[in-house]
């Protein structure tokens, strides 16, 4: 093999991949860039430079106030509890029992699930004559219906409720994968000092999986500021009243879309969530560095 050979070959073997890179994150990424300082229109036309406009304006947008308060709200509600119960169902579930594989498959089946049927399930639970409120009323826990689906905050907690409930078993299989590296040893040496099964969770579990919880922490905050399947379906598509429910990914996919759509102003949200989602990100990494120094 010539030395020419040995330079090329490593880059023709990721020539496919970097191709694929290239097309489908390298150039939409600039592009997007390009379009936000543009009044583009989704189906084409001259596209004149407008500067710092787009950006200006949705400054002064309250939909994209609403939105980015939407955003951090279900950020915030997901974030403990996706961080957290996984680590504990992966701790139940980690013990070799008899049939705890059944609970395993249970709590990793909706996962699996596709997001519009889970979600038009729970739109149908969750309704004024829903499966929810119907049974509440007849318990006598409820006198009338809830507005799940139509309510701005219950909106929310009802879609964070969806999406905790379809990832607890997609984090617990990486939380169960982190518990094997933690050393038997030192959970039967906390026991042999007096520690009860809380304080060996606290002193034993979570230091031996720390940098897990901040890779699943990232996860969550990308998946969550990025959230939208879940309030597209449960408001049918309209982020509720006025659009009063709608997370910027929703913003961004109104007005990119349609004849009158505005590309550019729809790019500089896409910007703005990316600004949006890097700052937790830089908040965990600063914290995980602090915690292994």
């Amino acid at each position: 093999m010539t030395r020419t050979t040995r330079l090329w070959t490593p880059w023709l073997l990721v020539a496919p991949a970097l191709l694929w890179l290239g097309v489908f994150t390298v150039w939409p990424s600039v592009n997007t860039i390009r379009l936000a300082f543009t009044n583009a229109k989704p189906l084409g036309g001259d596209a004149e430079f407008v500067g710092l406009r787009n950006f200006a304006d949705l400054l002064a947008d309250d939909q994209v106030w609403g939105a980015i308060l939407n955003s951090v709200v279900y950020l915030l509600i997901c974030l403990p509890l996706l961080t957290l119960l996984p680590l504990l169902i992966a701790v139940l579930v980690e013990k070799p029992l008899r049939g705890i594989a059944f609970f395993r498959t249970a709590f990793y089946t909706p996962v699996i699930a596709s997001a519009v049927v889970v979600g038009l399930m729970w739109t149908w639970m969750l309704d004024d004559r829903g499966l929810i409120n119907n049974l509440a009323q007849a318990l006598g826990v409820l006198q009338g219906p809830l507005p799940f689906l139509t309510d701005r905050w219950l909106v929310i907690v009802s879609a964070t409720s969806l999406t905790i409930w379809k990832g607890l078993g997609y984090y617990m299989i990486i939380y169960l994968a982190a518990l094997g590296n933690v050393g038997r040893d030192l959970h039967e040496a906390a026991a042999m000092d007096g520690a009860g099964a809380t304080r060996r969770f606290w002193s034993v579990t979570v230091p031996g999986v720390r940098s897990t919880m901040t890779l699943i922490a990232i996860l969550v905050c990308v998946s969550s500021l990025r959230v939208f399947s879940e309030v597209f379906i449960l408001t049918g598509g309209k982020g509720g009243p006025g659009g009063q429910d709608a997370t910027i990914v929703m913003l961004i996919q109104q007005y990119a879309r349609g004849f009158y759509g505005d590309l550019g102003y729809a790019s500089a949200l896409s910007i703005l969530l990316f600004l949006l989602t890097l700052v937790p990100l830089l908040v965990l990494a600063r914290v995980n560095a602090k915690a292994n120094a």
